[in-house]
């Protein structure tokens, strides 16, 4: 095992209490920030399994999640030995593995492909085109982890 996956994160804010004030936390936003965050575990989980699926993206939102509603699932999200050295490596220096970079760009130019040939518009097609064209620069740009 290289050394990024036996590292167990310690993040800079202690996770003892959520980072969101007592006063403006009611127990449906917190089940909503859990259900939020538990949903995209899952997502990562099948992004793992699937090609089609991004799986750090879902993994950095449901911290997200977590970091609003449960410090507890936050740590053992962070903590966990296959998620977390993707996640602590995005908080760390903003990048994704090679892989996931390559397999992200790869789907959103297959999918552009596909929603062409299936819309036979040149407008919709350019619409769509337009549509992932940010995403597409965004995740272009982001730093390849070592």
């Amino acid at each position: 095992m290289n050394q990024s996956q036996q590292t167990i994160v310690e993040p800079s804010n202690p996770l003892s209490e959520c980072p969101v004030p007592i006063s403006t936390r009611s127990k449906v936003k917190v089940f909503l920030w859990k259900a939020s965050g538990m949903f995209c575990v899952g997502l990562a989980i099948l992004g793992a399994i699937l090609p089609i699926l991004p799986t750090t993206v879902f993994l950095i939102m449901a911290t997200g999640c977590f970091a609003k509603s449960s410090p507890r699932m936050q740590r053992k999200l962070l903590n966990n030995k296959t998620f977390g050295p993707l996640i602590h490596e995005w908080q760390q220096h903003r990048s994704i593995p090679r892989k996931a970079k390559r397999v992200a760009l790869l789907t959103i130019v297959l999918s552009v492909v596909w929603s062409g040939y299936l819309l036979q518009s040149i407008m919709l097609t350019l619409l769509v085109f337009l549509l992932v064209l940010g995403p597409f620069i965004f995740l272009w740009r982001l730093p390849v982890s070592k």
